[in-house]
């Protein structure tokens, strides 16, 4: 929204735009869940999640799962525009079916078109600020893109065990540590080049860069340091989030300072 408007979204945009992505977000969570129950399962770090579910029951778990997404996708349409409905529309479904009963259960490979949906809130908040999807936005959906994959994967590395009790083939399990790494570190680095075109499509300023160019060393050390080095994957994917974080925290104040 920040980079669509160069610059702080009005109240109403925000608040709204917020709230129907976490809305949707929230509701397509549910139904990944309900689907997956029988995978989870077998995994002992979801046993809370599976407990919830049991103690909530499917039924109602269904019924809060529809009212999130059925009043995300109102509100946008009413409020906001049909284009971002339409991309609220489009995470929902590529999240809940084409990722969670298709691309998870089928490839190692599947976390990177898996990807989509977790990179089409950024365009949903483009879209609510502005009515259109501009090249920035789009520059900022494919770092997220490029993100979630080694996001994912240092994860899995943790867990791949977990995944391979439960017949997920998630990239370590299904092709080992060493291949994950080096897609990990392919895919790393080429969030510099993604980030800095927001700074060389004159988006975003030299600060920015600078940002960009800091959290993305810090992301690529500590990749080494806690997968190659050292079998902390849980730091590397703590790392993960602290770059995203940093960087999308980098943009917001580039832009709303000037």
């Amino acid at each position: 929204m920040v980079l669509a408007g160069n610059g702080l979204p009005d109240g109403r945009t925000a608040a709204l735009g917020l709230g129907c992505i976490v809305a949707a977000a929230s509701g397509a969570a549910i139904v990944n869940g309900l689907f997956d129950a029988p995978l989870d399962a077998r995994m002992r770090r979801l046993s809370r999640r599976v407990a919830a579910l049991r103690a909530v029951g499917e039924r109602g778990a269904l019924a809060l799962s529809l009212v999130l997404i059925a009043a995300a996708l109102a509100v946008s349409y009413l409020y906001l525009n049909v284009l971002a409905a339409l991309l609220i529309l489009a995470a929902v479904l590529s999240y809940s079916f084409l990722y969670t009963l298709y691309l998870k259960r089928r490839s190692p490979y599947g976390t990177i078109p898996g990807g989509v949906p977790g990179a089409l809130p950024v365009l949903v908040g483009y879209a609510a600020a502005s009515g259109r999807i501009g090249l920035p936005g789009l520059v900022l959906f494919f770092v997220m893109l490029l993100w979630q994959p080694p996001h994912f994967w240092t994860l899995a590395l943790k867990y791949q065990d977990d995944y391979r009790t439960a017949g997920v083939p998630a990239l370590p399990a299904a092709l080992g540590e060493p291949y994950t790494r080096a897609l990990i570190f392919l895919y790393a680095v080429a969030l510099l080049p993604m980030s800095l075109a927001l700074w060389v499509f004159g988006a975003c300023s030299g600060f920015f860069a600078v940002a960009a160019a800091l959290l993305w060393a810090y992301f690529i050390v500590s990749c080494y340091r806690n997968t190659v080095a050292t079998r902390r994957f849980g730091k590397a994917f703590g790392a993960s989030i602290v770059y995203m974080l940093g960087l999308l925290a980098a943009v917001i104040v580039d832009l709303s300072a000037r």
